[in-house]
């Protein structure tokens, strides 16, 4: 089979976005080392069209989505029709399970084999932003039962992330984690003087990198904190990232007293290595999370990770980590768990589990669910650039 060109979709990016944006990226430079074509179609504020590390980026006018902190979507159907079809699309992937599922039904009628990406449950979405329970998996269901037929295949990173299309029967699904950058992020990063810069004096440094939205539950990184202050635990949290609840988050900060820095969005992605490795505990709270990079950043890095019991990521972090309710008291358990383990175990253990993924064992994965060829991808290497 000859070189594919690979369209992918996706919204809801920003500059200051995380694991989506780092898995587009890393999977669209897999596909072009591997020899084929990927386009990668995003939204922003104005149409721009180039060629990149990752491949062609082509960007179209899109909306910006009120009270999402900045996220676009792309709404112009008819124009989306008309670059899809003006670059010969042999191969389409979407990263966006709700706005772009009618290009799926596109697909299908032009004979294109595509690939829906779940990055997020849809029931676990919906049931951080208030949505009971029982109608949340109801509604779930019926959007999943959509994608399933849309597209050719359904690609879910972790099991966890499997189930919801399982449990309603879709047959067309196909498993893909994805990787971590074990070169750039390494034990060995750690920096006694930057965590005291950031510790003043105390403890413990737990750092939160995610998105500050609804559905990654942030505020459940600073209940951890004030429960573990009021335990006697002179602890401090570091937050790296940006969204729609910062300010609130800042303020009930700076109202209960609680040593929380906020950094923004960190988009130096070395500077943000060696905060990782400099923590001593990373706080994943997300309940609705498949898969979890940041965590996953965080144990290449050799820092522990205490995970929402509700996501995916206790079938990531494995022994490396800690899963705890969404609330307080088994957060801050968890976190004091992994603190009376020896350091240089749990930092080793975290390393160990990070090794078990990769961006080039990703590539192949979904190169495998577009049925492409997979003789061109690099060898795997080691950590200090190495072949295996």
């Amino acid at each position: 089979m000859s070189a594919l060109r690979i369209v992918r979709l996706a919204n809801f990016v920003t500059p200051s976005s995380g694991g989506l944006r780092t898995a587009l990226r890393e999977l669209g430079s897999g596909y072009l080392a591997a020899g084929h074509h990927p386009v990668l179609i995003v939204p922003g504020e104005r149409e721009t069209d180039e060629e990149t590390a990752q491949g062609r980026v082509i960007t179209l006018p899109g909306p910006v989505l009120p009270g999402t902190g900045g996220y676009r979507v792309l709404t112009a159907r008819r124009r989306l029709r008309e670059v899809l079809e003006g670059i010969g699309t042999d191969r389409l992937e979407v990263s966006d399970r709700t706005t772009l599922r009618w290009t799926g039904e596109w697909a299908r009628r032009h004979r294109i084999p595509s690939v829906m990406v779940s990055h997020e449950t849809a029931d676990g979405v919906l049931r951080t932003w208030g949505v009971p329970a029982v109608a949340a998996g109801r509604a779930a269901d019926r959007i999943n039962l959509r994608s399933a037929w849309a597209y050719s295949r359904i690609v879910c990173t972790t099991e966890w992330a499997e189930r919801e299309f399982l449990r309603v029967g879709a047959r067309n699904v196909v498993r893909a984690p994805l990787g971590v950058d074990l070169s750039r992020c390494r034990p060995g990063r750690r920096d006694t003087a930057l965590r005291e810069r950031y510790t003043r004096g105390a403890d413990v440094l737990l750092v939160l990198g995610s998105r500050l939205s609804v559905e990654k539950r942030p505020g459940t990184a600073l209940d951890a904190l004030a429960e573990l202050r009021n335990r006697g635990v002179r602890a401090v949290l570091v937050v790296a990232g940006e969204g729609p609840l910062r300010s609130s988050l800042v303020r009930r900060a700076r109202a209960q007293r609680l040593p929380a820095l906020f950094l923004g969005h960190v988009a130096d992605r070395e500077a943000m290595a060696d905060l990782q490795a400099a923590a001593d505990i990373c706080l994943a709270p997300g309940p609705a999370e498949t898969f979890g990079l940041s965590a996953l950043e965080a144990l290449a890095c050799g820092t522990p990770v205490v995970a929402s019991a509700s996501s995916a990521l206790p079938e990531v972090i494995g022994d490396a980590g800690v899963a705890a309710a969404d609330h307080a008291t088994s957060f801050a358990d968890a976190v004091q768990t992994l603190l009376a383990r020896p350091e240089q175990d749990r930092r080793a253990a975290a390393r160990a589990r990070a090794e078990l993924f990769s961006w080039e064992n990703s590539v192949a994965a979904f190169l495998s669910a577009h049925d492409a060829p997979l003789a061109k991808i690099p060898a795997p290497r080691r950590p200090d650039g190495a072949p295996r």
